[in-house]
């Protein structure tokens, strides 16, 4: 306990606040389901000969790189409106959001085109190992991207409605948590997946 000059005890702030202590137990979920998908992929993927098996199509690895580049490009007007909202800064993080949540929809919509590319030439959910793992890995990080994307559409409702200032804003801090978690899941998942599979 600290004292005030007026010998009135104040509690001691936490290390870390139960809100980001929360986000923490809950991304630690997080590592631990996709490592237990990307265990299962490498498993697979070692213990077949053949990766992709003839007659299936390879991964689009160049329209997939543009698309990593603008989910790593996201990030940047997410800090800054994180940034914008500690100056008190209520337009910088509306921009901020708004911005964000363009690149993450962009990204949702490349990656649905080329799923749908990848079906019409005979890739499906169905195709053994290499589809099932493909679709199971790739798209339950894609509904995480959509979740996160939800959450930033929220946190946009609420700045428009006045909501956060430099005193209150641990929804839009943790909002940026989760979207640097998914981007940085998506560091690893893109080159394991695509660059390591000797696609096109």
């Amino acid at each position: 306990m600290r004292t005030r000059a007026g010998s009135v005890p104040v509690p001691n702030e936490p290390l870390i606040s139960s809100a980001r202590l929360a986000m923490g137990l809950f991304i630690a979920t997080e590592v631990m389901l996709f490592g237990g998908l990307i265990g299962a992929f490498l498993v697979f993927r070692f213990g077949t000969v053949t990766w992709p098996p003839e007659g299936l199509p390879l991964l689009p690895v160049g329209m997939t790189a543009v698309n990593t580049a603008i989910l790593f490009a996201s990030c940047v007007p997410m800090a800054r409106a994180v940034a914008a909202i500690r100056r008190d800064d209520v337009a910088g993080l509306r921009s901020g959001l708004l911005l964000t949540v363009a690149l993450g929809l962009t990204f949702l919509a490349i990656q649905g085109t080329e799923w749908v590319r990848l079906v019409n030439h005979g890739l499906t959910i169905t195709d053994g190992a290499y589809g099932g793992t493909f679709y199971t890995l790739i798209g339950m990080h894609g509904a995480h991207v959509l979740g996160a994307v939800a959450w930033l559409l929220v946190v946009l409702g609420g700045s428009l409605q006045g909501r956060f200032d430099a005193r209150s804003y641990t929804a839009v801090d943790l909002a940026g948590i989760y979207w640097y978690f998914v981007s940085a899941l998506w560091a690893l998942l893109f080159p394991l997946v695509y660059l390591g599979l000797g696609n096109d």
